[in-house]
């Protein structure tokens, strides 16, 4: 099994001692001639855990260019033979799967359970890909009309980009490029500033699977190099996920660009809970849902409906809430971890005292929670609201944090409603034993 330490491109120091986010283009790891820089913070422990670029101008256009150029020889590529590279890369991703964890809970604060998991369910995907010589198949129909036949073709349609969020940083690339660059395409990917190492560990198996120089690129930035990814001229496509405010952009620069664009953002899952379910699985699910990762996933469980006699749990539910354990994502049984950035803490923090404020009742506070040899992190204990109604800024905006909204709802009728005038939606829980 290789190393980081068998990987100078990207285990290579600055001079500072601190480890560097490089860019990938055109095959190779280099360092950027920016000279705008981002920390890279442990959010348990704020150390800098290393440094990454804005990229300039020139290194965006440098990466697209490369992906133009590979598109030429890699749309013809073999299916047998870009199957073969996925099938060494999920390989290596499987091996190198606990490194990887550590480095994604030193840039992100998970628990390292939950960085595995994040790296494996992106791995499934890489699995999928493998199966690219049944996924890529068009369709025949034949004498549709009189002496007319009709087919289709899957074919690639250029260089594509991803713009991925902080909060997996494994995962969501990994629904991206492989895929894209299985099916033909080549590839610019950009992570988050938030915490791109664990990314980078990944793109350097990527590479090593014997991915073609300039199939995949990367480039690190901000906002001047999402709108640079948005106009591009050669950039057929763009996959987006993160928050409404960012993504509205991006759909609609791109779009005017003449992109395909696809974003995927914010959300507000809830659960309906009917007085018939099984107290014990649900209240068990609803604490996971609702704290894992500190509440930073897309499909967090935001929102608890509980309908009818079900509201009588609530007591329940905050001590489940209560019992968790918030800590560095190191330790072992751990719950729940600090939230990735400071930033992220005050934002939270100004949205529970919005619930307050605005008269919900504040059923379990996690704003003061305390965790020894962790006093600088960015920790906010599990948090509960009850009594909260939809014109509540709570109930409106995305929070993304360890925190539950309780509402309540006299029938399933007036549940399903509730959440169908709820202008935001990834998904909906329901917990009953009625099928």
């Amino acid at each position: 099994m290789n190393t980081a330490a068998d990987r100078p491109a990207q285990a290579e120091q600055s001079n500072a001692g601190v480890r560097t986010a490089k860019l990938l283009i055109d095959g190779k790891f280099i360092e950027s001639t920016t000279q705008e820089w981002r920390d890279i913070v442990n959010p348990a422990t704020q150390d800098v855990v290393g440094r990454v670029p804005f990229a300039t101008k020139a290194e965006v256009d440098a990466a697209v260019a490369s992906a133009a150029k590979a598109f030429q020889t890699w749309r013809l590529t073999p299916l047998g033979t870009r199957m073969r590279l996925m099938l060494r890369f999920q390989d290596l991703v499987r091996q190198n799967m606990k490194r990887i964890a550590q480095t994604l809970t030193a840039e992100q604060g998970k628990t390292l359970p939950d960085a595995e998991g994040d790296i494996f369910r992106g791995l499934e995907v890489i699995e999928h890909a493998c199966s690219i010589g049944t996924l890529q198949q068009g369709e025949f129909s034949e004498n549709v009309a009189g002496g007319v036949d009709t087919y289709t073709l899957r074919q690639p349609i250029g260089v594509c980009a991803g713009i991925t969020p902080f909060n997996f940083p494994a995962m969501i690339p990994l629904w991206m490029f492989p895929m894209a660059i299985v099916c033909g395409n080549t590839f610019v990917l950009k992570p988050s500033e938030q915490d791109p190492l664990s990314t980078m560990e990944l793109v350097e198996l990527a590479i090593e699977a014997g991915i073609p120089a300039g199939v995949l690129n990367v480039v690190h930035g901000g906002r001047d190099v999402v709108d640079a990814i948005c106009t591009h001229p050669d950039i057929k496509a763009i996959s987006f996920v993160g928050s409404t405010h960012v993504g509205t952009h991006v759909y609609n620069l791109g779009s005017q660009h003449g992109k395909r664009v696809q974003a995927m953002m914010g959300a507000k899952n809830h659960a309906v809970v009917l007085p018939d379910a099984n107290r014990e699985q649900t209240l068990n699910a609803l604490a996971g849902a609702g704290f894992g990762a500190a509440g930073q996933r897309c499909m967090a469980t935001s929102v608890v409906v509980f309908v009818g006699a079900s509201k009588d749990w609530l007591p329940e539910l905050v001590e489940r809430a209560r019992g968790l354990s918030v800590n560095g994502g190191t330790e072992a049984n751990t719950d729940v971890g600090p939230v990735v950035s400071r930033a992220a803490k005050e934002r939270i923090l100004g949205l529970i005292e919005a619930g307050v404020k605005e008269g919900a009742t504040l059923s379990l506070d996690g704003r003061d929670v305390k965790v020894e040899g962790y006093e600088k992190g960015n920790f906010i204990g599990p948090t509960v609201f009850s009594g909260v109604t939809t014109d509540m800024t709570i109930y409106k905006q995305e929070i993304f944090g360890p925190v539950i909204c309780v509402l309540e709802a006299a029938t399933l009728d007036d549940a399903i409603a509730l959440v169908n005038r709820n202008p935001m939606g990834n998904g909906v829980g329901l917990f009953t034993q009625s099928g």
